[in-house]
């Protein structure tokens, strides 16, 4: 297993340091027992090593892979107890002696750490890096009243510093928006495109709004859910469907001209919807399964029509320090507007709620905020 390695090989900041970690308060946190048991508990201080950076969580949102932990479907590098939450923004306690960024800046965190000289990061993927470490479960994360962030994790280029104006909600959604545009880059949404998501969940909602900003013609969703289907056109799809009330297929099939879509993006772990998509799917078109899978998954698929039609299927894990920037400022700018997805807030002592809020799909996005 991978082990961030210390960038300061001097005790330079000492002082500061065993100033923080002298400071051992009970703090408190959402806490990762077991499966199924996350619990709002004191826990002890982060402790700070040289170049380590403390931040003040200020706001975290709740992602579908936090759910899935607590619930056992994802398993590696899951460790009890632990903190989980990867997607927030906060204040910067103690820099670390890192000079980009001062005591009482805001800032917000691309939360996957790559080691910078495997093959794939040489080769520009370092979502793909082979010795990768995640917050949020491999490191503790943010659901948290404060966090540590790895002295190599900021000296990397991984903090960023909160573009004014922006409010900590909308800064943590930069991480989902950075994923959703590297399954948006394995298919190439472009302008005229017809693009079909399934999956209306903060996840597809964001594929909707990126679809429409790349230029797509025709955006259409499908999801059970009358709330997330309103969510669907609100966000700019121009058709919501039923899946289990009307004929998918058939209104993919009237609106293209019989020929099927050009994309299809599977933004919910279902098997299923695996063959779903190549069966939407136009010759030549091109499917991203972006959604995770629970361990061991496995789903059928017509091999003939992926050979014969020429079908380009993808998957989509992560993102890059670069896609993360670029999400920010696209958020920043109001390129992609993501306040309208917040539709639920906890405080951090209510996290169990905050998450099985999350997981029932009576919200779009949960945050879970500072008090």
């Amino acid at each position: 297993m991978f082990r961030l390695q210390l960038i300061w090989k001097r005790p330079v900041f000492s002082p500061i340091l065993q100033s923080f970690n002298r400071r051992r308060r009970a703090v408190k946190a959402g806490v990762l027992r077991n499966i199924d048991d996350i619990r709002y508990m004191s826990v002890a201080d982060p402790e700070l090593q040289a170049g380590d950076m403390l931040v003040k969580v200020r706001a975290a949102t709740v992602c579908g892979t936090d759910v899935r932990i607590l619930r056992g479907r994802k398993t590696a590098g899951i460790r009890y107890p632990s903190i989980i939450g990867h997607e927030f923004a906060g204040t910067v306690v103690a820099n670390g002696g890192h000079s980009a960024f001062g005591v009482g800046q805001d800032v917000c965190v691309c939360p996957q750490f790559s080691c910078g000289h495997c093959t794939y990061c040489k080769s520009g993927v370092e979502n793909l890096c082979q010795n990768f470490v995640a917050m949020g479960y491999e490191i503790d994360g943010a659901f948290a009243e404060y966090v540590r962030i790895p002295a190599q994790g900021v000296a990397s280029g991984n903090v960023f510093a909160m573009p004014n104006g922006l409010s900590f909600e909308e800064a943590a959604l930069a991480e989902p928006l950075a994923c959703v545009m590297n399954g948006q880059n394995m298919v190439r949404v472009d302008k005229g495109d017809t693009v079909v998501i399934l999956g209306a969940g903060p996840i597809g909602l964001l594929h909707v709004k990126l679809a429409r900003h790349a230029g797509a013609k025709t955006v259409i969703v499908s999801q059970t859910s009358a709330l997330r289907r309103q969510a669907a056109l609100d966000a700019g799809a121009d058709l919501a469907i039923d899946p289990k009330s009307d004929d998918l297929h058939a209104a993919v099939r009237n609106a293209t001209g019989g020929l099927g879509a050009h994309v299809v993006i599977a933004a919910i772990g279902l098997p299923a919807l695996a063959q779903d998509a190549i069966k939407f799917v136009r010759p030549r078109g091109r499917v991203n399964l972006f959604a995770g899978f629970s361990k061991d998954t496995r789903a059928e698929l017509d091999v003939n029509a992926i050979h014969y039609n020429e079908i380009t299927v993808t998957g989509a894990f992560g993102l890059t320090r670069a896609l993360f920037k670029r999400a920010l400022d696209m958020i920043a700018r109001g390129d992609i507007e993501v306040a309208s997805l917040l539709t639920h807030r906890f405080p951090l002592a209510e996290i169990a709620t905050a998450l099985s809020t999350a997981e029932q799909g009576s919200a779009i996005k949960v945050a879970v905020v500072a008090e």
